[in-house]
């Protein structure tokens, strides 16, 4: 499987170091779970972290590069099969196909494999190096909203104790006034 990392952070082959850091906090944020609530957004955050991790290291990247021209290549081959498919359909069909990959996507590429095993490798290393990211991150998330409810719930309590000790106070300087104008 080929994953297409210059789409996921929606930037050219030709983007500095500079760019692709700056393309993955824009996607960081754009695709966070916070900035989407009702969305599972895990999978995208995934793909994020994992193109930044091979697109960050000057030789992850080298071979990236080498097999993204590659995977180029064969995606060229197949548009043109494509084509050649579609030159037999219908009009309409063509027309729900085209509608189909405007609306979707698509940025993994489950039949194409890559050719330098050492970057299988890598990708697969940063794959599951993203699914542990975005488990690390959901369980801080977890714990800061179990500190938070906890905060809260301790600054209530001690909010209604002051409440009560005004109160009592407030009452017993009523009853002392009373009691001296009475």
């Amino acid at each position: 499987m080929f994953v297409d990392y210059y789409a996921v952070l929606e930037i050219d082959i030709s983007a500095t170091q500079e760019e692709i850091k700056s393309a993955f906090k824009r996607q960081a944020l754009k695709w966070h779970p916070d900035r989407n609530p009702g969305q599972d957004t895990t999978l995208r955050m995934q793909q994020i972290n994992e193109a930044y991790l091979i697109l960050k290291d000057p030789e992850g990247r080298t071979r990236y590069n080498r097999e993204y021209q590659r995977f180029k290549q064969y995606q060229q081959q197949q548009d043109y099969s494509e084509r050649e498919r579609q030159r037999q359909h219908s009009d309409e069909q063509k027309r729900r196909e085209k509608e189909k990959q405007q609306y979707e996507k698509q940025y993994e590429y489950k039949e194409y494999t890559v050719n330098d095993d050492i970057l299988g490798k890598w990708m697969e290393n940063a794959r599951k190096q993203a699914v542990d990211l975005a488990k690390k991150t959901i369980e801080d998330f977890k714990g800061i909203s179990t500190a938070c409810a906890k905060a809260v719930a301790k600054e209530v309590v001690a909010g209604i104790g002051r409440y009560l000790i005004v109160s009592v106070l407030i009452m017993i300087i009523f009853a002392i006034v009373k009691s001296c104008n009475g």
